[in-house]
């Protein structure tokens, strides 16, 4: 694998356009692009900033190896696995809020139906509650509890992204 390779494979393995990675360092996209097919070499000072911020060094960027094909595309297996590892995760937790908000919202559908059981509570609830029917509090509650449910899950959700 040649420089041009190296770059262009290592651009792709880290998510970046050829835009994108000639913003960072402060270069044309057309530089990049003549980097990636061979037809220019980057400058000394390019060179140092693309292993820095590739995470590489500049004897990797310069030799040839076809070690270094290998291990790049296993980061990019790697960083993929994590993707969909993140993304998974992400969304089984999504599904277990919605079934503890489902299940909120039934349990207070199940009272609301056994209204007639809990009259000496309904008739309390009307005294501290006035104009209030005891289906609109029970659904006010129960969306306060579901209102809490998500703030938790929210804050479980930033403090694994920090």
């Amino acid at each position: 694998m040649n420089t041009a390779e190296k770059i262009l494979e290592l651009r792709k393995a880290h998510g970046l356009t050829q835009e994108q990675l000639a913003e960072k360092l402060d270069v044309s996209r057309q530089s990049v692009s003549k980097w990636e097919s061979g037809q220019a070499m980057p400058e000394t000072d390019k060179l140092i900033a693309l292993s820095d911020s590739f995470h590489v060094t500049i004897d990797y960027l310069l030799r040839p190896s076809e070690v270094d094909t290998l291990t790049l595309k296993t980061e990019v297996l790697e960083r993929q696995q994590n993707e969909l590892k993140d993304a998974f995760q992400t969304r089984k937790e999504r599904q277990q809020l919605l079934v503890r908000c489902i299940g909120v919202y039934l349990a207070v559908f199940a009272v609301v139906m056994l209204e007639r059981c809990l009259s000496w509570e309904i008739d309390f609830l009307r005294e501290v509650f006035p104009g209030m029917t005891f289906h609109l509090i029970a659904m006010v509650v129960a969306t306060a509890v579901v209102a809490w449910i998500c703030s938790g899950y929210r804050k479980r959700s930033s403090g694994q992204a920090e």
